[in-house]
């Protein structure tokens, strides 16, 4: 089912979602990029994706399908096969009084609608679904694709074979692993080698699963194709190497990062996946509240400051600041970066790759990409003194520049600044806003349930006057009877309850009283309370503090309060 940009204009620019300058932006990117407008529009934050889906369905008399909300029946699943899934963009979800219900991306799709029919020999009641939900959804092939892996790797280890039959079973292996870590939404794929054994491990939503143990016989072919598809030598085993490799799954290209390095059992690989649904992550998806995305979209508007994004590692600083570039590259300005290393490749970004072997620091690459006359600056991370100084200087002559930088929360951002030997001033006037954040596992959409809160919760409530605090300024002062929620375990989650991760944040705008304590290097606690209090005085007008913004993130069923507890406080 396609609309046209008319379609979309008339459903959109009348009714108030979008104005008319905003649609005209978004068309005239999706024609000159060739992406789907649907895509541009969703991905440029103008409108939610499941909005989105229910304006079109309710313009067209269809039925529409929130997938998060629906309970997929795995037997009515499993009836599809994912090849056919995949090719005719539909899932099967469950079966109702009705007939089978199924999500469709083209719901007016009279063949596909038949050829379920015929397969599954009931009525078929098509709901639309969008392409974004389609994809998460068909996740739940994965099982398939782990039985696969696991039956080369038993037949790899039962077989006779000659060399080149080997070598065919280990290509395949490895593909299969690729594929699997990919479709498991791993970050992160570990094979690290132990006495007698490999162990395989995914990171998955940010903690380390084990998936398989692999004989030892098979670690140096296995680490030897790995290292022919990323260009790295195979005959190097004493030190450690980089490379990049890309492969497909679903169509998609997922680009990997791999890191070699020698250990006491052999060598130890990570292969960091970097999937194009990564790139297309907007604000929205990343779990800003509308008050704090309104903060970030003023800020970004200016044309000249610092925007700063903090966290640990593994907070997601660096998606944030991509979702920032996202919006910010447009045809009328020049954007450059300077990153260690560059993880995504950025259509109109001039991206340059810190190199230390021939002196390409962060500070060097940066002074170099101010004599190019760029309007948007994005340093990958302020690392030191003479980082921070040089993107200072570059925010004061009229650039406007993105980076990350290592602190706890947004108010010890600005200590940590002045720690650098950055002048008092030279802070208060050039940064714009300050986002800090942590990313929680989301709680599995299908077998999500609400609970009441447990001894253990109520007590930690009360022992802490941190999260007491918290709940006070949501709102909230009895907690006896706060209606929680989590993850009873199922199949898509692989029954850890969790699946996928959002963020919560802290949105530090640079305001005029928070400029002032800057200049007087005043206390981080005085930072928070003056960030906490908008100018009339009024409490909780100001920022939220990621605590609170977990908080009511678990009280939304996005996540668990154990996890926030977790995260936050890490």
């Amino acid at each position: 089912m396609k609309l046209s940009a008319q379609e979309f204009e008339k459903l959109l620019v009348p009714p108030g979602h979008i104005s008319q300058d905003k649609f005209a932006t978004a068309l005239e990117e999706s024609r000159n990029s060739g992406t789907n407008l649907w895509e541009v529009l969703v991905g440029n934050d103008l409108i939610r994706d499941g909005d989105l889906a229910r304006l079109v369905a309710e313009s067209r008399g269809l039925h529409w399908l929130d997938l998060g909300r629906e309970t997929i029946d795995p037997v009515i699943f499993n009836q599809v096969p994912e090849l056919v899934a995949k090719k005719r963009r539909v899932i099967a979800v469950s079966r109702s009084v009705d007939g089978i219900k199924a999500g469709l991306v083209d719901p007016t799709d009279l063949a596909t609608i038949h050829l379920l029919e015929k397969r599954l020999r009931d009525r078929v009641v098509p709901y639309l679904i969008s392409r974004r939900e389609l994809e998460s959804a068909l996740a739940n092939y994965r099982g398939g694709l782990r039985e696969e892996f696991n039956a080369t790797l038993e037949h790899i280890m039962k077989g006779e074979f000659n060399r080149e039959e080997r070598d065919g079973a280990v290509i395949k292996l490895v593909d299969l692993l690729l594929r699997y870590g990919q479709e498991s939404k791993a970050s992160d794929v570990h094979i690290e080698p132990e006495p007698g054994k490999v162990l395989v491990r995914f990171r998955i939503d940010g903690v380390m699963h084990d998936i398989v143990e692999i004989p030892k016989n098979l670690h140096e072919v296995i680490l030897a194709r790995i290292k022919i598809l990323a260009r790295m030598r195979i005959d190097e085993h004493r030190s450690a190497q980089d490379g990049k490799l890309q492969f497909l799954s679903n169509d998609e290209a997922v680009d990997v990062r791999v890191s070699t390095v020698p250990v006491t059992n052999g060598e130890n690989a990570v292969l960091r996946l970097l999937s194009e649904q990564s790139r297309r992550f907007s604000l929205s998806d990343l779990g800003l509240s509308e008050a704090d995305l309104e903060k970030v979209k003023l800020a970004i508007k200016n044309p000249h400051g610092i925007i700063l994004v903090t966290g640990p590692t593994g907070s997601g600083k660096t998606t944030t600041v991509y979702s920032l570039v996202k919006i910010l590259n447009t045809r009328d300005v020049h954007v450059s970066s300077i990153e260690d290393p560059v993880e995504y490749d950025i259509e109109g970004v001039s991206q340059i790759q810190v190199d230390p072997k021939v002196n390409l620091t962060f500070a060097s690459g940066l002074r170099a990409i101010v004599r190019q006359d760029p309007d948007i600056i994005v340093v990958g991370e302020i690392r030191d003194e003479e980082t921070a100084g040089i993107a200072i200087n570059s925010a004061m002559t009229g650039h406007l520049v993105l980076s990350t930088l290592h602190a706890n929360d947004a108010a010890t951002t600005l200590p940590r600044l002045l720690d650098m030997g950055i002048e008092p001033f030279l802070v208060a006037s050039t940064v714009n806003v300050i986002i800090a954040q942590r990313l929680v596992r989301k709680i599995c959409d299908r077998c999500r349930v609400s609970i009441g809160p447990t001894p253990e919760i109520l007590g930690l409530i009360e022992r802490e006057g941190e999260i007491k605090a918290a709940f006070k300024r949501l709102g909230i002062t009895s907690t006896k009877k706060l209606t929680l929620y989590h993850g009873s375990g199922c199949e898509v989650c692989s029954h850890t309850g969790y699946a996928g991760r959002v963020g919560i944040f802290e949105v530090m705008e640079m305001t005029e009283a928070l400029k002032k304590l800057v200049v007087e290097r005043a206390r981080v606690q005085e930072i928070v309370k003056a960030a906490c209090t908008k100018s009339g005085g009024k409490a909780n007008e100001g920022m939220t503090l990621m605590l609170e913004d977990g908080i009511a993130k678990v009280l939304a069923g996005v996540t668990t309060f154990d996890e926030v507890v977790r995260v936050a406080r890490a």
